[in-house]
């Protein structure tokens, strides 16, 4: 008898959605996950927004489905709770918390008894972009002037292309300008919310 086994990605959407079975790998062995709980229709929708939002900042996917999971479940979930519900490995859960906690976008819970560390997602727009701003961007920009200098420092005065480095060096020279002005505003905008 031949046994079909769909694609990873596949299985996993239909038996989060179903509460059904996988295939583990394939070679025969099968173990049942309907004792683990799917994901509701509510969830799977968040999970895949957040995936995609994610993308969009060019994070990875795991990022997403954890963001995604604890935002849309109402009680704190444990490292072992997102494992077990979207189906990622230890690895990827641990990275991806750790990194959305250096963030900000997650928040430590304690539960009286429990040993186990547990996470809500941090619902809040402003201290969302304040972290993303301050980890992801301001590194960036903070060395910004030093760059530059080197980039202008590398033109050859009376090369045949020194006019159009100069005009391309002044562009980013703007650029840098405009992005000065407009972080300040943006991270004012994200405060309202």
């Amino acid at each position: 008898m031949e046994t079909t086994v769909k694609p990873k990605k596949l299985a996993r959407t239909s038996a989060r959605a179903t509460g059904g079975s996988l295939s583990s790998n394939g070679s025969g062995g099968a173990r049942t996950e309907a004792s683990r709980p799917a994901l509701n229709a509510f969830q799977l929708q968040a999970v895949s927004f957040f995936v995609h939002a994610f993308a969009a900042l060019s994070l990875p996917r795991s990022i997403g489905e954890i963001y995604g999971l604890l935002f849309s479940t109402e009680e704190p979930l444990s490292l072992d709770d997102i494992i077990e519900r979207l189906r990622i490995s230890k690895g990827s859960a641990s990275e991806g918390l750790r990194w959305l906690r250096s963030l900000g976008a997650v928040n430590p819970v304690y539960l009286p008894g429990v040993r186990k560390e547990h996470f809500t997602a941090e619902t809040s727009l402003r201290k969302l972009a304040t972290g993303y701003l301050r980890d992801r961007i301001n590194p960036h920009l903070e060395n910004g002037p030093e760059r530059l200098h080197h980039l202008q420092d590398s033109i050859v005065e009376g090369a045949p292309e020194s006019s159009f480095q100069k005009s391309r060096s002044n562009q980013v020279a703007g650029w840098y300008k405009f992005m000065g002005k407009v972080l300040p505003v943006v991270k004012a905008l994200a405060g309202k919310f």
